[in-house]
């Protein structure tokens, strides 16, 4: 089996990328069967944007905290493991964004598109669903969408719900609503386009940010699931994501 392998530069993770490299080589990722990531969650998170254009399977192995998305480390018998492990495919969210002086931009998120208020001023915005206006006004500190995987990350933190991998949902979570003062959020189709409109724009500015790519100063945010891609990540049998989502769900305090 050919492994590419794509490493945290903390030294833990450079220390088993040199004693992985001596046990199985290293190819380039064009060429390789499956792609092995060193690090934490973050680490992760990079590589799969990192690799976004290139279609071989990704097997994390976990050198970093809470490792949500990988597995655990060990150096033995990983041609083994990757051929034997379970694989989910996941479609990230594509963010496209018209600042306060008309210029677009497009960005992806595999975990979450937020936005937030860059002032003491808290935001406000106008929320679309399939185009039909849903929320007129929203007073917030901001609001997000993310994706299943990403849901038990910054959403959850948010107090957002953590939605099982097959559930073909999105949560729209607010940040500190205001107004509606009751509204917790909602549970959008992985079909639907949302579109958020940042109304008094000038005077109360809002970033939109795809996982670590932010955009200043925007008026208008459009999200959709990106179903043309698709990255694959491999999982051991006896460590599936499933049971991680259920452990998130019912005893998070197991992942201190």
């Amino acid at each position: 089996m050919k492994i590419a392998f794509h490493a945290s530069r903390k030294p833990r993770a450079q220390k088993a990328l040199e004693e992985l490299k001596g046990l199985y080589g290293s190819h380039d990722p064009d060429t390789a069967d499956a792609i092995v990531v060193l690090g934490g969650d973050g680490t992760m998170l990079r590589a799969l944007h990192h690799f976004t254009d290139n279609n071989k399977p990704i097997f994390g192995m976990n050198l970093g905290t809470l490792g949500f998305l990988l597995n655990p480390y060990d150096m033995n018998n990983l041609p083994q493991r990757i051929e034997n492990a379970k694989r989910f495919d996941i479609h990230p969210l594509r963010m496209e964004t018209i600042d306060k002086d008309g210029k677009a931009a497009s960005e992806l998120a595999y975990n979450e598109v937020s936005l937030i208020r860059e002032t003491h001023n808290s935001a406000k915005i106008k929320i679309f669903v399939n185009g039909k206006e849903r929320i007129s006004e929203l007073v917030c500190d901001g609001v997000m969408v993310s994706t299943s995987v990403g849901s038990t990350a910054y959403n959850s933190s948010a107090g957002g719900p953590i939605i099982p991998l097959d559930a073909n949902v999105l949560p729209m979570t607010p940040i500190s609503p205001f107004r509606p003062r009751r509204w917790q959020g909602a549970l959008i189709r992985n079909d639907c386009e949302i579109k958020f409109e940042v109304l008094r724009a000038i005077e109360r500015p809002v970033s939109a940010t795809a996982d670590s790519k932010e955009i200043r100063d925007v008026r208008e945010v459009i999200i959709r699931q990106s179903k043309k891609i698709t990255k694959t990540i491999l999982y051991d049998p006896d460590n599936p994501l499933e049971e991680r989502i259920f452990q998130e769900q019912f005893a998070p305090e197991s992942h201190k």
